[in-house]
């Protein structure tokens, strides 16, 4: 659906309006199309105490074709970079800022105590006039958990609050976000830098996401515009919306994409799986039998690589009011039924080992939603079974992760009443709704083979929405 009020914002007439009023002005934002660079300008790096992961991003950006360039606090980067055959230099001269950027990258594994925080102010405060529209601010650290002192552990927590508080404060369409890299996951960034500095996470921001180490092998793609050529992926609830543009981006990425709905979209599901060459399989998950059928589609197929659930429904009443049958409809729809699905595609090994199981959550599963106990308890129970099961299926060598979107402009949200949906348009700090190729991207990303460091993460997509921040 159009926003009207986005397009009002960035019309010469509208701008001139709405500055004179002070009203808010959202950016049309950037998003990435087939074939383009990763990053579309300068990357400045920063770090603080001695920065653990320089030579992993050196590696990472000459893979990318990322240019370059270290802030006066981090000399030592312009001999790590130019080691890994980097061209690069130093940003800034004699007090005053550099060249506009269009990422921002601060390597905090160094800090061992909250007393070395001024390292995180210097670099921020010097740089952030400087960051282009649209641009990318990713801050790593080490997971609070697995620090051997309460106080590293205690600066790597800190970042938390200043991630968030960067992706309100920036505006013009920029995010930030925080990865905690496990110790010996270093060389495992690479999938997750070129999600984050890339126009792909452009309804990303004020995440924390955790890179580990791999679950089963990492295989780095042969061509990364084609991540997964030769993998096989179903998507359920395919035929329109949010499923459409997954679909529609795995095969982008080279898959082999099986797209699932129920009988009653047989027709929409068929074009969307014409469109994209791939297969259509019209079957009511809910079923009983339903598992057991997948799981001999898959082996019929020699197996599947990748499974996003992403069907779902919702039946609102206050819960007063509403009847049994609707609660029941709802979990078993967005909720049994993937954990029967999953379970059975896992132990038959119709989901192939070094599989993706990409999960569609959703806020209101984070912060609740009036009116939908039913779903919210769905939605939270998707993140509980994210987290119960990635170490199980860790074992044998499939990462399972959860996307949570919020208001993503689709049909469903068209319905909203008007004052409620401009509500869920404006709450957040990129003042607009997402599409549904945002969370689609998020999802690429989870199912990548580069991305075996990334499981049991849950990310929002909401363009840090208020709503459950």
């Amino acid at each position: 659906m159009k926003d009207g009020y986005l397009d009002f914002a960035n019309s010469p007439m509208g701008a001139k309006l709405i500055n004179a009023l002070g009203l808010p002005k959202p950016l049309q934002l950037e998003r990435y199309k087939a074939g383009q660079p990763v990053v579309q300008g300068t990357v400045l790096i920063g770090g603080g105490g001695e920065p653990q992961l320089l030579e992993a991003l050196a590696a990472a950006f000459k893979n990318m074709g990322a240019q370059s360039m270290a802030h006066e606090k981090l000399p030592q980067w312009v001999a790590v970079a130019n080691k890994a055959g980097l061209t690069t230099g130093r940003w800034g001269s004699n007090g005053q800022p550099g060249e506009k950027v269009k990422c921002l990258v601060f390597d905090a594994t160094g800090l061992e105590d909250s007393t070395q925080s001024d390292a995180l102010y210097w670099f921020f405060h010097d740089v952030a006039r400087s960051v282009l529209p649209c641009g990318r601010v990713v801050i790593l650290g080490r997971p609070p958990a697995e620090c051997k002192s309460p106080r590293k552990a205690t600066i790597q927590r800190s970042l938390e609050g200043l991630s968030r508080s960067l992706g309100k404060e920036l505006k013009k369409g920029i995010n930030a976000n925080l990865v905690y890299v496990s110790e010996g996951a270093e060389g495992n960034i690479e999938s997750t830098l070129r999600f984050l500095l890339s126009p792909k996470s452009a309804y990303v921001s004020a995440q924390v996401m955790h890179v580990g180490k791999p679950v089963g092998d990492l295989v780095v793609p042969t061509d990364w515009n084609l991540p997964l050529a030769g993998k096989k992926v179903l998507v359920t609830g395919a035929s329109r919306g949010i499923g459409a543009a997954i679909a529609e981006v795995m095969a982008r990425d080279g898959a082999q994409v099986i797209c699932l709905d129920v009988p009653q979209a047989q027709e929409g599901l068929n074009e969307v799986a014409k469109k994209l060459g791939g297969t259509a399989l019209a079957m009511d998950i809910g079923a009983a039998d339903a598992p057991q059928k997948l799981a001999e589609a898959a082996k019929a197929q020699g197996g599947w690589d990748v499974v996003v659930h992403n069907a779902g429904i919702t039946r609102d009443k206050t819960i007063a009011n509403m009847k049994e049958h609707l609660w029941q409809l709802v979990v078993n729809v967005n909720l049994s039924t993937q954990e029967r699905i999953n379970d059975e595609l896992v132990s038959s090994g119709a989901l192939k080992s070094g599989g993706r199981i990409v999960c569609v959550s959703s806020i209101s599963g984070i912060a609740g939603n009036m009116g939908q106990t039913n779903y919210a308890v769905s939605k939270a129970g998707v993140i509980g079974m994210v987290n119960s099961t990635a170490p199980i299926f860790a074992e044998r060598g499939i990462t399972i992760n959860a996307v949570a979107p919020g208001f993503i402009e689709t049909q469903m949200t068209a319905a909203i009443p008007f004052a409620i949906r401009e509500a869920g348009r404006r709450m957040n700090s990129m003042s607009q709704g997402g599409q549904p190729v945002d969370v689609a991207e998020a999802i690429a990303w989870y199912a990548s083979p580069a991305s075996a460091g990334v499981t049991n993460n849950v990310i929002r997509v909401c363009g840090q929405s208020l709503i459950g921040a």
